[in-house]
């Protein structure tokens, strides 16, 4: 993807057009973001342009379902507080959210263990049965065995032969593992260092919900490996007490998976290729070595 941007000019002339109120709140660009750009309005609110082909369904999500959702999530989110709709300067919806304080865990890790039972708290909350109208995915809460191809090509760049072998291992364990069976269950569904804030060394908000949907919560469960510090995973399924051991192998497979794409988008980054992220480089290799570590 390359990273188009837009200019701040768009910006305020949007919200003079639609909401006139805040067009006069100061406007800072924030780094970061994948399906839209970002900018701080004022001290308490976000706008969110989006600028790639999927980001606009992705915001109607957002807008549709994560006011609802947010009353009983126990961390900040980004609710929707006003929607822009298309019109001749913008021909996308857009959206001002509450801004969600804290600095993203691909540049400030979490590093207290305390936050296991924080992101439990979380998760329990969130992972509760989806209506039967709840938005589905076709690459979140899904089988894992849709993944081989990607897997496969993702795991053989891995120059380190040992972690490349423990990689598969855990894989093939996911596989192995029975499916889910329950009733689809509502899902964060993009559980990742650049889409969570850190304060104070532990979890502070949960933040780009238009990947929610309904599915196997092992999908979230991944964030376990892909979050945490060494050593936690324990306790958060300590804490979030609804994973069997067959959930415990695909949420395994699920953090091996999106490291090994998180480490592929950072190399990028390092390498100057377009739409690469070069902190999810590290945040990406430090999941992986949480993943495939024995207990």
């Amino acid at each position: 993807m390359t990273e188009f941007r837009y200019e701040p000019d768009l910006v305020r002339a949007l919200l003079r057009e639609q909401h006139p109120d805040l067009a006069d709140l100061e406007l800072r660009d924030v780094a970061g973001g994948w399906d839209n750009q970002q900018w701080r309005l004022g001290t308490t609110l976000a706008v969110r342009l989006p600028r790639t082909e999927r980001a606009p369904s992705l915001l109607r999500i957002e807008q549709e379902w994560l006011p609802v959702l947010a009353e009983r999530l126990p961390l900040p989110t980004p609710v929707p507080v006003r929607i822009g709709e298309p019109s001749a300067l913008f021909a996308h919806t857009w959206t001002i959210t509450r801004w969600v304080e804290g600095e993203p865990a691909d540049r400030a890790p979490i590093t207290r263990p305390g936050a296991a039972e924080v992101l439990a708290e979380f998760l329990t909350a969130l992972h509760q049965r989806a209506p039967v109208h709840a938005p589905r995915s076709s690459t979140r809460g899904i089988p894992l065995a849709a993944f081989r191809d990607e897997f496969t090509r993702s795991v053989s760049v891995l120059v380190d032969d040992e972690r490349a072998a423990a990689a598969r291992e855990v894989w093939e364990q996911a596989l192995a593992a029975p499916a889910w069976d329950g009733a689809p269950t509502w899902l964060h569904g993009d559980l990742h260092p650049a889409n969570v804030v850190v304060g104070e060394g532990t979890l502070s908000g949960v933040i780009d919900f238009g990947d929610m949907c309904a599915g196997d919560p092992a999908t979230d469960l991944s964030a376990a490996w892909i979050l945490l510090p060494a050593g936690a995973a324990d306790r958060f399924f300590d804490a979030y007490a609804h994973a069997d051991p067959a959930a415990l192998a695909r949420a395994r497979g699920w953090a091996v998976l999106r490291a090994l794409n998180l480490i592929s988008i950072g190399r990028n980054g390092r390498l100057g290729l377009p739409g690469g992220k070069p902190t999810w480089e590290p945040a990406g290799r430090a999941a992986l070595d949480r993943a495939v570590a024995v207990n």
